[in-house]
């Protein structure tokens, strides 16, 4: 152990000799003759924080508490997470006396996190006293933001120097729905004081989950135009309670691609050691984006993290379920040596990489909450648009799993345009482009309502009167397909309906999502997507069409115990999208029974309908 005292000397030297403009520097001679000797005497470093395969931890985060002061649904599970008792959490002198220790074998940059590490009444003695430690370079803090704005002039001046602020949608009326209290503003107005208070750059962690918050990645983009943000996009991860789904994560590529049709010109940045993130920026931008792979493409290999949760154990990977109590050691007075004994057998226990997504979401692991704050958004709420990446794709009132959501849902159907542009020129200052949002409500039968790429309606000459013969037979009276060539194209829209009464088991246990086949409404709403465009294979007269756009709304109708299905379809064309509207209903109906059968056989199927149509020959069509 008596050269790691030399080893540290070392780094203090070469830290002063490079950032220290107001200290005292040794004469050129002396200094060279001191780091000489240095490097000579200089031990590797720490072993008890160098895993098995050479991976060196010098990144400690810290939780300070358990609680927060929001209520997420998608942190917290739904039933709730026992807090530990206050007794049996770190003390301000366990968590310095941790964090002391772990400076002096190198670690040289903290993260405190929570629960909501800004609820701690000592966070500023907390940082003070950090800032205090040799060897120690950074000071970050992961936080919602909500008390940030008040308290962030005193963190700095007391040695604060990196903040991460989550925020998971630019929508006000989605945040009150996600976090389940207010606070939209307050998070804006911290993010706004960062900046103002030289911070650069601000990071914004954003999970984007399919369902929640897809729809506003390039709202976030937009924002590093004209301000210093490192918007970081995380992929949604499994932890224990947050019912982890494959189909709600939105892969670092499908983003990166969706960001690139919008900014061709999109440049990737270098990859600085152990990051975890990959970094872009747009030229011309002042900020960048950021894009955090631990589900696709893992960055196990230059891991250099380890956590303390807020009891005191000690964790080597996020996703792993292993831990051990530092706090029982340090309460049972266990000396320095003995402490980097245990913590020395933990780190060399790491593996190689985590088990990988579809494994990891098997794991019995902590709910985030008791982790961290930082990374980990739960199951995304129900009744928010779904986007694929290869067709628009609604689904309404899905799981409506308390009070809450019965205030909160109408305020997004039907038309809407987003707030984000004007809250975020009010509070971030103006410089972004505006979006609309697509509305919940199908543009194709609520013409107020607008969408990105929504065309003008077609004009047409006059409609023809309906045909008093079968436009499928020839003179014969024999199966014929319609020939379609000398038509013109025009836009043609059709919207179609069916009804699935469910009876009251099934209806709840969708309403639940507790079929054991899985997510009835995500798999029928696949299935009407795909049908609608195989109809021409299903239908043997059907011509072949190139849609433009396929919309499925699910709905739960608790009065009739039914799924109400509406599926719209568009293309640009000499012939109607009718079959197609009806088809992709019609499976999406018989989706819903098949995932249902098991439970309930008195399943009916009723009113299979074309709602309307526009842009034929022959008028328009709307049901009454």
């Amino acid at each position: 152990m008596s050269a790691r005292p030399v080893s540290r000397m070392l780094r203090r030297v070469l830290r002063t000799s490079t950032w220290s403009c107001s200290s005292t520097q040794p004469a050129p001679t002396e200094l060279s003759r001191r780091r000489q000797f240095l490097r000579e005497h200089a031990a590797p470093f720490s072993a008890f924080l160098t895993d098995s395969f050479g991976r060196q931890h010098s990144y400690l985060r810290i939780s300070l508490t358990e609680k927060c002061n929001l209520r997420c649904q998608y942190c917290m599970p739904e039933e709730g997470v026992p807090l530990t008792p206050k007794a049996d959490l770190l003390t301000t002198e366990e968590v310095l006396a941790l964090a002391r220790l772990f400076v002096k074998e190198g670690v040289d940059k903290i993260r405190l996190t929570g629960g909501e590490p800004l609820i701690r009444p000592d966070v500023v003695d907390i940082v003070a006293k950090l800032h205090q430690l040799e060897g120690l370079r950074t000071i970050g803090i992961t936080t919602n933001g909500i008390s940030l704005a008040r308290l962030l002039p005193q963190l700095q001046k007391a040695g604060l120097n990196a903040i991460n602020i989550s925020l998971d949608t630019l929508v006000p009326a989605k945040f009150e729905f996600i976090v389940r209290r207010r606070g939209f503003h307050k998070v804006m107005e911290g993010i706004h004081k960062a900046i103002e208070l030289g911070y650069n750059p601000v990071k914004v962690n954003c999970v984007v989950m399919r369902g929640l918050n897809e729809d506003e990645l390039l709202d976030f983009v937009a924002l590093t135009e004209g301000l210093p943000l490192d918007v970081r996009f995380i992929e949604y991860m499994p932890f224990d309670g947050n019912k982890w789904n494959f189909k709600k994560m939105v892969s670092y590529k499908e983003m990166l691609d969706t960001v690139r049709q919008r900014w061709p010109e999109l440049e990737k940045l270098p990859e600085e050691e152990s990051s975890t993130a990959k970094t872009f920026k747009i030229p011309g931008f002042r900020g960048q984006i950021s894009f955090i792979t631990s589900m696709s493409e893992h960055f196990c290999g230059t891991c250099n993290r380890l956590r303390i949760t807020a009891d005191g154990n000690l964790k080597v990977c996020l996703f792993g379920n292993s831990e051990v109590s530092l706090r029982d050691h340090l309460r049972m007075g266990a000396s320095e040596e003995e402490l980097l004994r245990i913590i020395g057998a933990a780190v060399g226990r790491k593996k190689r990489q985590h088990a990988g997504m579809f494994s990891i979401s098997q794991m019995k692991n902590r709910p985030m909450i008791l982790i961290e704050l930082s990374l980990m958004r739960r199951d995304s709420p129900p009744a928010i648009p779904s986007i694929s990446s290869w067709d628009s794709l609604h689904v309404q009132n899905l799981r409506p799993r308390m009070s809450f959501f019965n205030q909160m849902v109408t305020s997004w159907k039907g038309c809407r345009v987003s707030q984000t542009p004007l809250l975020a020129q009010q509070w971030l200052g103006s410089g972004f482009p505006q979006r609309h949002y697509s509305s919940l409500q199908d543009s194709a039968t609520n013409p107020k309502c607008l969408s990105p790429g929504s065309q003008a309606p077609a004009t047409h000459s006059g409609p023809l009167p309906p045909s008093d013969k079968l436009t499928h037979v020839d003179a014969e009276g024999r199966a014929a397909m319609v020939d379609v060539g000398g038509k013109p194209d025009t836009e043609r829209v059709a919207v179609a309906s069916a009804v699935v009464l469910l009876g009251p088991v099934a209806f709840q246990l969708i309403q639940q999502n507790q079929l054991k086949k899985g997510d009835a409404l995500v798999v029928a709403q696949l299935a009407g997507v795909q049908a609608a465009k195989m109809t021409s294979q299903l239908i043997p007269l059907c011509h072949h069409v190139a849609l433009s756009h396929v919309q499925l709304q699910l709905e739960l109708d608790s009065t009739r115990h039914a799924v109400v299905i509406q599926a719209s379809c568009r293309a640009q064309g000499p012939t109607g999208v009718e079959m197609e509207a009806l088809t992709s209903a019609a499976v999406a109906a018989l989706t819903m029974y098949d995932m249902c059968k098991a439970v309930s056989r008195d399943i009916v199927l009723e009113e299979i309908k074309l709602v309307s149509k526009t842009g034929g020959q022959r008028g328009d069509f709307h049901r009454t």
